[in-house]
């Protein structure tokens, strides 16, 4: 397919009608760009990387307010410049926390963080009732939330295990985390 401004709102417009294709394509496309753009705008490649997955899910779930008279390449670039700030303001607020003398001095008196029995059966629950959880998601999205976290394979192995592209795996775990997120929220509810 040649690639031309027409051709970009064409995939753009099926992206919004939920192609996954479409969705897949944005994203080969304009990685590099904002990558690029962020890279130059963070010099550190992990939350370079963090940024670009976060904008392109952000700019996934938000294209249908995506306003054609603008370039896609410039939507996604204000979105990516968006997600740094929101990070940035959060690390920013994380260094700095107000301590008065009581709470400086009660930092020395380090507690015993050895998990108890009631702690240890505390968690098997939980990881019990987090896999019932995945096994609720699409195999492709178990296999992903699997190798990365409890194999602890990194984005490039698990791309290599896989066979698909590295864009590909950081979008489909991104995905799998949110419906798991959904799923908890949605049963816990009920």
């Amino acid at each position: 397919m040649e690639v031309n401004s027409e051709a970009i709102q064409r995939t753009i417009e099926k992206a919004k009608a939920g192609d996954q294709v479409a969705f897949t394509f944005l994203l080969d496309f304009y990685w590099n760009e904002v990558y690029g753009f962020m890279l130059k705008r963070t010099e550190n490649e992990h939350d370079t990387e963090d940024i670009v997955i976060e904008t392109f899910a952000k700019a996934f779930d938000k294209i249908s307010n995506y306003n054609p008279e603008y370039g896609f390449n410039t939507w996604l670039i204000a979105i990516a410049k968006n997600v740094h700030i929101d990070m940035l303001r959060k690390k920013k607020s994380s260094l700095f926390v107000d301590m008065t003398d009581d709470e400086n001095n009660s930092t020395f008196n380090v507690a015993d963080d050895t998990p108890t029995a009631e702690d240890d059966l505390i968690t098997e629950q939980n990881l019990s009732r987090l896999l019932y959880y995945i096994k609720t998601l699409k195999p492709a999205y178990q296999e992903v939330i699997q190798l990365r976290y409890f194999q602890e394979m990194s984005y490039q192995e698990m791309a290599d295990a896989l066979d698909e592209p590295l864009n590909n795996i950081k979008i489909k775990l991104l995905r799998a985390k949110k419906l798991l997120a959904e799923t908890i929220t949605k049963k816990k509810k009920a």
